[in-house]
């Protein structure tokens, strides 16, 4: 068996171009979403990512600012920030990139944020409606990972889904929107025992652990749907994800690639974030 690839980078080609044209749409109405981005220090893999989250931006047709703070402002007047972009009407999304310096509590940064500016689906009113079944801002790597298998048409009522990490951006939401979807979830992690036991039952696999090749061929039994959350680089400073791909693609019948996989994939759930924030503020149109 080979397995087929679940191809992030056009998977995100085919979305962006839905949400461009439901941009236009409200444009005649007078609205354009806008996104606000805020980078805290000079972290050089930060600064990638949001240069790449504000070219997105630009590429939909939204109205996107990026704000580059110094590492050394303080938790108080980066409050302080946050509080204005919440009045400001044109901002219907807010992002801070994590990580912060060692002296800003995240989660007190991530909590100031108007929930229904909550783009990344890190609020705790956020996950507090995931956890309840309600609508509301999904966070955007494990939006992107259901959006993948959606796209094969994988019906998860009933397979046995094992999720590999636990943190509050992959691993536990993505957990829960499995569950939303009636598989029976598992979560392994580091204190898990016999991991091997485990992934060979499952029917689907999102790995998202952050250590390159920690699922081999033989965890993996025969038809399974592999989803690879890693972003890692191997000894020669290549890409590659938490998966051994080589070895898994050859049991498995779907596998994402690193890259061209779920990366892509995250951003485009910002811009489906942000897009529908700023359509419920303006629910009539």
């Amino acid at each position: 068996m080979s397995a087929q690839l679940i191809n992030g980078t056009e998977l995100s080609k085919s979305i962006r171009a839905s949400v461009t044209q439901r941009v236009k749409q409200l444009s005649k109405q007078g609205i354009t979403p806008g996104l606000a981005v805020i980078l805290v220090g000079e972290n050089p893999a930060s600064q990638v990512y949001v240069r790449n989250k504000v070219k997105a931006c630009e590429e939909v047709g939204f109205y996107s600012i990026l704000e580059s703070i110094p590492a050394t402002i303080s938790e108080s007047e980066l409050l302080t920030h946050i509080e204005k972009l919440n009045k400001n009407p044109k901002i219907h999304g807010i992002l801070v990139q994590l990580p912060l310096p060692g002296h800003i509590d995240s989660s007190r940064v991530i909590e100031s944020i108007a929930p229904d500016k909550d783009v990344d689906g890190f609020h705790i009113s956020s996950a507090g409606a995931l956890v309840k079944g309600l609508p509301g801002f999904w966070p955007c790597t494990p939006f992107g990972c259901m959006k993948m298998l959606e796209s094969i048409n994988y019906d998860l009522k009933g397979k046995h889904a094992v999720v590999m990490g636990r943190s509050h951006i992959v691993g536990k939401p993505m957990a829960l929107m499995l569950l939303e979807k009636n598989a029976t979830v598992t979560i392994c992690h580091s204190a898990t025992v016999d991991l091997k036991a485990i992934t060979l039952q499952a029917d689907v696999i999102v790995v998202a652990v952050g250590k390159r090749k920690v699922l081999t061929r033989d965890m993996v039994k025969p038809g399974a749907v592999v989803i690879d959350v890693g972003m890692n680089r191997d000894d020669n400073g290549k890409l590659c994800g938490d998966v051994d791909f080589e070895g898994v693609s050859s049991v498995a019948s779907f596998i994402t690639p690193v890259p061209g996989g779920v990366g892509p994939m995250t951003i485009t759930m910002l811009l489906q974030n942000t897009l529908d924030a700023a359509q419920k503020t303006h629910p009539a149109n």
